[in-house]
């Protein structure tokens, strides 16, 4: 059974909705204040996930040059292995896009391997590792998907 969920640009509402609960349901990395920042910078792109009207995710990328680094995908931990990740991820690609860009990044813990197969799957391939980037710990892999958007 496929869930309803709606793919549409983030706003400062949709983050005021979450904003009790953004670091206990989400992700602790990505705060409230650093989520406005986000949202306020003119060149950063956020989109949604909602559920029945209820935010269950958010993912942005920045658009640098010709390119776009995704900044983060994050689904409430109620709502994860649900394929909204990879929705956010279609959103975001698609995005780029429609923005003409050449390609999109971004890196990824090197323990998170159902991530790293969820890029592969798209498309993404691995292009460099930032050693020990996670706490001084954990590698980045990173990973890039040239775009068409003919």
């Amino acid at each position: 059974m496929a869930l309803d969920v709606k793919i549409s640009n983030m706003n400062l509402q949709d983050l005021n909705l979450i904003a009790d609960n953004l670091e206990t349901d989400f992700d602790d990395f990505w705060n409230y204040n650093v989520l406005k920042g986000e949202l306020e910078n003119g060149n950063s792109k956020y989109l949604v996930a909602k559920l029945d009207g209820k935010i269950v995710g958010f993912a942005g990328i920045i658009p640098i040059a010709e390119e776009a680094d995704i900044s983060n995908i994050v689904v409430h931990k109620d709502f994860r292995n649900m394929k909204i990740g990879f929705m956010l991820l279609k959103g975001l690609i698609d995005l780029a896009c429609s923005l003409r860009l050449s390609a999109i990044n971004l890196e990824v813990r090197n323990t998170n391997v159902y991530a790293i197969k969820l890029y592969e799957k798209y498309g993404f391939e691995v292009c460099g590792v930032r050693k020990k980037y996670y706490n001084n710990i954990d590698d980045a892999i990173l990973m890039r998907k040239n775009l068409s958007f003919l």
